[in-house]
């Protein structure tokens, strides 16, 4: 039996969160080994080689000016200072605390694209942002005992990381998406190589080590890939909740690789951002149709 588009959609939805997923995990667990520079440069180099040879191959490749268009170039700082403050951030924090604090990042978008773009946004969504981020300082508890500053650091890559997404939305349509995420792995990669030696210098790695990071180039390809089909095969209404499945993933591997078991108090700050998140895109979902509604003529519920 074919399957619809949405649940299409959902299943590879599905299949890049657990991608990044597995990717984060490999990440943490490298840089316990070498410096999170180090883990960018030797990625990124193996992500340089597929990107650029998928990119070659679908004729995706243009001129290097391209990185000056505006929109690419913010779009390429977002990136790059969302990387730094997010593998920062995940050497020193359990897994599923960071991704928890990283599913923020709709509500984050949603707010930018209010104030920025001047998108309009009800008082429900609004009810919505403020809920998820009540979540997020539960988890990050800020002056309280179980405080860990490195949590701000993942606030700051969700910041980074909306500022990334905001400027997409700005990147012409003739500049091809692939060859987009090429310019951003040269330069997250070249951003590695440059804070390399500040953060302790190069550190021989084995070749087991080689062999996970090039493994986890192959899962960030995979997972970029899958959200672009994920994307173009159904409703993003219906799919964007999928990215939830993230934190599953999180708790799961952050349990069976790291020993890291959830507190309450993450489970709780977690839960609210989940349906926080859920209910925003609820919201968005019914606003699209009271739209598409008005201009048709037809009332909301398309009777």
């Amino acid at each position: 039996m074919a399957l619809s588009p949405n649940l299409r959609g959902s299943l590879f939805m599905a299949v890049s969160m657990a991608a990044f997923t597995m990717n984060d995990s490999i990440t943490k667990l490298m840089s316990s080994q070498m410096n999170f520079g180090e883990v960018m440069l030797v990625r990124g180099l193996f992500a340089i080689v597929l990107i650029g040879a998928l990119a070659l191959h679908q004729g995706a490749i243009r001129p290097l000016r391209t990185l000056f268009v505006k929109p690419v170039a913010l779009r390429v700082v977002g990136e790059v200072g969302g990387t730094v403050a997010f593998l920062a951030a995940i050497s020193h924090l359990p897994l599923a605390n960071t991704s928890a604090i990283m599913q923020s990042l709709p509500l984050t978008i949603t707010l930018g694209a209010a104030v920025a773009l001047r998108e309009p946004v009800g008082w429900r969504r609004w009810l919505a942002i403020g809920a998820g981020f009540v979540g997020v300082l539960i988890i990050v508890r800020p002056g309280v005992a179980g405080f860990n500053q490195f949590s701000l650091l993942a606030l700051v890559s969700v910041a980074f990381c909306s500022v990334r997404d905001l400027a997409t939305k700005r990147i012409p349509t003739h500049i091809p998406s692939l060859f987009i995420t090429f310019l951003t792995t040269i330069t997250v990669t070249t951003a590695g190589a440059v804070i390399l030696f500040p953060l302790g210098g190069w550190t021989q790695p084995s070749a087991r080590s080689v062999g996970l990071l090039a493994l986890s180039a192959v899962l960030v390809l995979t997972g970029y890939q899958c959200v672009i089909m994920a994307l173009r095969s159904g409703d993003i209404s219906a799919i964007a909740p999928f990215r939830y499945t993230a934190l599953l993933w999180a708790l799961l591997l952050g349990y069976l690789v790291f020993g890291d078991v959830p507190d309450s108090m993450m489970v709780l700050g977690a839960s609210i951002i989940v349906l926080s998140g859920l209910y925003a895109f609820y919201r968005e979902r019914i606003r699209h149709r009271e739209v598409a509604a008005s201009a048709s003529g037809l009332p909301p519920d398309g009777l």
